[in-house]
């Protein structure tokens, strides 16, 4: 199924990105790729805590939009968040250590995977509540607007997020105020189980433009649209301009978190199958890079064999890092 209210998404004119930096944005969407498969690969062997909720199949949102930001903007994410969390500038080794519950981790292992921060690269955290962070970004922008830095920031939910209120208080501050703060919503169809059009009532993108913020519908498959519709948000938060709306469409090609494995009872085989095999985004730049001789298939081949081993030295480190201090356990938890 497939979003019918949205505004028609348009293949972009060139950005002015160099071609290099179109490989910078593969390596990174392969590397949240990987990253995630083997999360999965770790729940599956009963070697990582809790639950995760991957993030395949939605790379190119993440990527197009923090790759418009500076190491100083912030951004906030959702319990989907280790896509937003790489895409920032993480490091794997820090990020499978928090979810394996290690010292090492972001956030000393206390977070685990839905409640990453790394407040280095301007990632205010994961929130496991939906729309948690959306009074965190405004917030975020609000500072930043007081201390004129120019900073900007960015809040990423999903679509299930539209029926929680404190999104909409927070958009009406940040119009009144003009705050530099971009709402992207990932529309992935699926509030969990269960397709957006049956939980969510008329025009999704209606809803922001009712505060009179500008919204943009666009193919959140394709990286190079959804990096040009942030660059003109970012641009515009700068300037002082005020906030902005990304309805970014997507899917999740896996289940709602890592346990969700039979999914023929809320979407059909035949559904995902077809997102997979014309909408992965990571082969859709893959596509694009070969057919403009941006590169070849031994060096795509050769940026995921690299990155497959850096995953590997970082899970082996992870595994093998130590856990918390008993006496740890009553610091830095706020409640």
């Amino acid at each position: 199924m497939v979003q019918t209210n949205k505004k028609k998404s348009r293949v972009p004119k060139p950005v002015s990105v160099r071609d290099e930096r179109w490989l910078h944005f593969y390596r990174q969407m392969v590397k949240i790729r990987l990253f995630e498969e083997e999360v999965n690969q770790l729940y599956l062997g009963a070697k990582m805590p809790g639950l995760a909720h991957l993030y395949i199949g939605e790379e190119a949102i993440a990527v197009g939009v923090c790759e418009a930001l500076r190491q100083t903007d912030y951004i906030t994410s959702t319990h989907r968040g280790h896509g937003h969390c790489i895409a920032k500038g993480a490091t794997l080794d820090k990020m499978f250590a928090e979810l394996l519950g290690k010292a090492a981790g972001y956030c000393h292992g206390k977070g685990g995977s839905m409640h990453i921060a790394d407040q280095e690269s301007g990632n205010l955290g994961a929130n496991a509540i939906v729309g948690g962070s959306t009074g965190i970004a405004t917030g975020a922008a609000l500072s930043a607007q007081m201390r004129g830095t120019e900073q900007v920031a960015v809040c990423f939910f999903g679509d299930g997020a539209l029926g929680q209120g404190l999104l909409y208080e927070s958009m009406n501050m940040a119009a009144l105020w003009r705050l530099p703060v971009i709402y992207v919503c990932e529309n992935n169809q699926y509030n969990e189980y269960t397709h957006y059009s049956e939980t969510t009532a008329g025009s999704l993108t209606v809803r922001a433009e009712a505060f009179g913020i500008p919204t943009e519908a666009i193919d959140g498959q394709d990286v190079r649209i959804v990096h040009q519709a942030a660059l003109k948000s970012v641009d515009k938060a700068r300037r002082g301009e005020g906030p902005s709306f990304m309805l970014c469409n997507t899917y999740r090609f896996y289940g709602h978190h890592v346990g969700d494995i039979d999914r023929t009872y809320y979407r059909s085989k035949q559904e995902e199958e077809e997102w997979k095999s014309q909408r992965d985004p990571v082969q859709i730049l893959a596509h694009w890079l070969l057919k403009n001789k941006l590169t070849d298939n031994s060096s795509l081949a050769r940026i995921e064999s690299t990155i497959a081993a850096d995953i590997k030295r970082a899970v082996s480190a992870a595994l093998e890092a130590p856990y918390p201090q008993i006496d740890e356990v009553r610091q830095h938890v706020y409640a």
